[in-house]
């Protein structure tokens, strides 16, 4: 076997299409396109979410109550349940020889098909004794013999995540197919690195990570990877950074002048200390003729888009122009009618453009813009469109940075010369993780809401006892106040979240007494039937028996933006009194009339979401109040919510949630870019962070354009993750 040519070819196949995989029919490949799965490095790229270790099994008679473990056994029995409306359970007995215990599978009616009497099966999970069985509820089950898939010979069995179409079982075997596919595949990590740290090689890794012998091996070969998408992510950072600063002098922002003089003259309220200091931070960095790098770091409702505002008029001072991206409508709407009018007011002329302005006046927007004519353009993802083309743009504010990729920044940032970047993120990145993941950063942090800002009681109610949270709604709506009520997502098929999720459940979504998928309240394309006819259930009951003297209105995924609009407009200006909603709250809606949240199934959202929704009310000069109704008995979910009551900052709330994940990514995948950092915890890894960062300017610093023999292959990689970029060759 010629080994040089082997390894060109498996490097190569690398970036091919799924379809040459062995087994991947064109079914399978259209169910693994569900997965984000479209290339071979896609595929084995494709961790398992967890693993079972079937080394350390229970039998039925010795599995304890109250314990989580591993028991195989053979299936019995299994039955499709229909309990209640909307709600479908498969029921499994399983028995080994020792005796029986029940598994119960809520919302997966997709097993009936994949599981058969006589398949032998391990699942792992929590065992609880009820109506005279030990029992589990939602475990992960894996098919281990029998059944569609192929029987596993190892210990230790990786949970990929799946879809109905495409069952865990059948993933796995055509990962393993692929990873025969680029056997011999080159390594990009220089010798001397993998000698440094004792990493595996690149091909031992990714066998390793998806069919480790031992669980070691597996933490090992993430270790390794882990290591090697921050480094990738660290040299774009890097180099972005050096090609902006390269032969580009930025624009010294006049940052004394008339107009952000008269912004400040147009707040209807005095500056905290913390935002006088992040404004004086961040008019500091723009007053530099280098290209500034900022991050504003800030808890919900603590005014950082305010404090955004001095840095757009500084830039309209400087004869130049702003851009303020949002990641969605609702929000740049809001921004628009509210920053953006104390900005008119200042003088600094202001537009909104979003993915649903008519062609006309988009036309007459992207004119006007490029002609200079405006000082500053408030948008979504439509100014990324090559038509958005700025006369002279001098400053990028990206609101909500974590939810854009490296490339969408990149993007926005490549429409000037040498613009300063503005980063406004709720997300609690600690300073020093902060500087590594996002390269040479300043930081600003506003940590506190203002003092005057009213007071806001959390309480966690069992589902039992929402009648309380009903009768401060009446109270509430008594008053003249309004009310929000927010459901979750649960319809669309599972196996289509979990797709998208690409294995990012936390350990709620994991391991519940029911199952929930992960719960993506802006999620439109999540939305599927079921939750429409859930969420106007809820409407109805609230309108004909809760609340028939008020009105109520319903706002989900599955409603056209115009339709949205409206709905949210009625609910701004008072016509509606009670807001059922299922999508686009956490961020962007700001009512301050709004005193009441009622949150259904509170357990199945992250403390994130839920710090975010509740940030929705409070906003006025009347004290509020959130409930958080849940059925949940697991120690953990209860344990989550407890913390909503304890604390409004969330900076701890967040490290709190941090603490308890497994697998957890603050960052999430969509910050990224194309391929994105699929194994990072930036609170695990934060010494994996700070070496990838060292070692990623020591190599540049040597070789700045990675040109030499042994640096072209992490140019390709780097290339390839974040700017989705194929490069023919080795």
């Amino acid at each position: 076997m010629d080994l040089p040519i082997d390894r060109e070819k498996a490097t190569l196949a690398l970036d091919g299409p799924v379809n040459r995989v062995r087994l991947v029919s064109p079914a399978r490949a259209k169910a693994l396109e569900k997965l984000g799965i479209r290339t071979v490095r896609d595929l084995v790229t494709h961790f398992p979410r967890s693993y079972i270790d079937l080394s350390s099994v229970e039998s039925c008679a010795s599995a304890r109550i109250g314990e989580t473990c591993t028991i195989r056994g053979t299936v019995h029995e299994i039955k499709l349940k229909k309990p209640r409306y909307n709600l479908k359970l498969v029921e499994i007995a399983l028995v080994d020889g020792t005796g029986i215990i029940v598994v119960t599978a809520f919302r997966q009616p997709w097993l009936m098909d994949q599981i058969k009497a006589g398949d032998a099966v391990a699942v792992s999970g929590k065992v609880t004794f009820d109506y005279g069985y030990k029992r589990m509820t939602n475990p992960f089950i894996e098919v281990i013999g029998g059944g569609e898939g192929p029987a596993l010979t190892g210990t230790v069995v990786p949970v990929h995540p799946a879809t109905e179409k495409l069952s865990a079982a059948w993933v796995r075997r055509i990962v393993a197919n692929g990873l025969e596919e680029i056997r011999g595949v080159f390594d990009p990590l220089p010798l001397g690195l993998r000698l440094r740290y004792r990493l595996m090689g690149r091909q031992a890794a990714l066998t390793a990570i998806h069919f480790p012998a031992t669980p070691a091996e597996a933490d090992e070969a993430r270790r390794r990877l882990v290591y090697e998408e921050l480094l990738y992510l660290e040299l774009f950072l890097m180099q972005e950074g050096a090609e902006r600063a390269r032969d580009r002098e930025a624009v010294a922002h006049i940052v004394d002048g008339p107009r952000v003089a008269a912004f400040a003259g147009a707040l209807p309220f005095v500056l905290t200390g913390e935002q006088e200091r992040a404004r004086d931070d961040i008019l500091g960095v723009l007053a530099a003729p280098t290209a500034a790098n900022h991050m504003l770091l800030g808890d919900v409702g603590t005014g950082k888009t305010v404090v955004a505002g001095f840095a757009l008029a500084a830039a309209a001072d400087s004869g130049c122009q702003a851009m303020l991206l949002a990641p969605t409508e609702v929000l740049a709407r809001q921004h628009a009618e509210g920053l953006g009018a104390l900005l008119e007011a200042a003088g600094v002329g202001c537009a909104l453009l979003t993915g649903s302005t008519a062609a006309p006046e988009r036309a007459s927007i992207t004119e006007r813009f490029a002609a200079g004519e405006l000082d500053v353009l408030i948008g979504t993802h439509a100014l990324l469109s090559d038509d958005v083309r700025p006369a002279r743009l001098s400053l990028a504010v990206i609101d909500e940075q974590q939810r854009f990729g490296v490339d969408q920044r990149a993007k926005l940032l490549a429409k000037g010369e040498a613009p300063d970047a503005l980063y406004l993120t709720a997300t609690p990145i600690p300073r020093t993780l902060a500087l590594a993941l996002y390269g040479n950063l300043t930081l600003s942090y506003i940590k506190h809401r203002p003092h005057d800002a009213v007071s806001r009681t959390t309480r966690v109610l069992p589902r039992e006892l929402q009648g309380e949270a009903l009768d401060a709604a009446r109270a509430a709506l008594e008053r003249g106040e309004q009310v929000y009520v927010v459901c979750p997502l649960v319809g669309k098929g599972t196996e289509e979240r979990d797709g998208k999720a690409a294995g990012k459940r936390s350990d709620a979504d994991a391991a519940g007494e029911e199952y929930h998928p992960a719960v993506a309240i802006e999620g439109e394309a999540d939305f599927a039937d079921d939750d429409v006819t859930a969420a106007t259930r809820e409407a109805e009951v609230l309108q004909k028996t809760t609340f028939p003297d008020f009105t109520v209105a319903l706002l989900h995924g599955a409603m056209g933006t115009e339709a949205k609009r409206e709905v949210m407009e009625r609910f701004r200006d008072g016509a509606v009194d009670v807001l059922v909603a299922t999508t686009v709250i956490e961020v962007g809606v700001d009512v301050p009339n709004a005193t009441v949240m009622i949150v259904q199934d509170a357990d199945r959202f992250g403390l994130a979401q839920l710090h975010q929704l509740r940030g929705r009310v409070g906003r006025g000069t009347k004290a509020a109040e959130v409930f958080l109704v849940s059925a949940s008995t697991r120690e953990e979910s209860l344990a989550r919510l407890a913390a909503m009551e304890t604390t409004d900052d969330g900076f701890e709330l967040a490290a709190f949630d941090l603490s308890l994940r497994r697998e957890g990514d603050i960052l999430g995948n969509r910050q990224h870019g194309a391929s994105g950092l699929k194994l990072v915890n930036i609170m695990r890894d934060g010494a994996i962070i700070e070496a990838a960062h060292a070692d990623a300017a020591a190599l540049l610093d040597i070789d700045p354009n990675l040109e030499e023999p042994d640096h072209r292959a992490l140019a390709r990689e780097v290339r390839i993750a974040f700017s989705g970029e194929v490069v023919a060759g080795g």
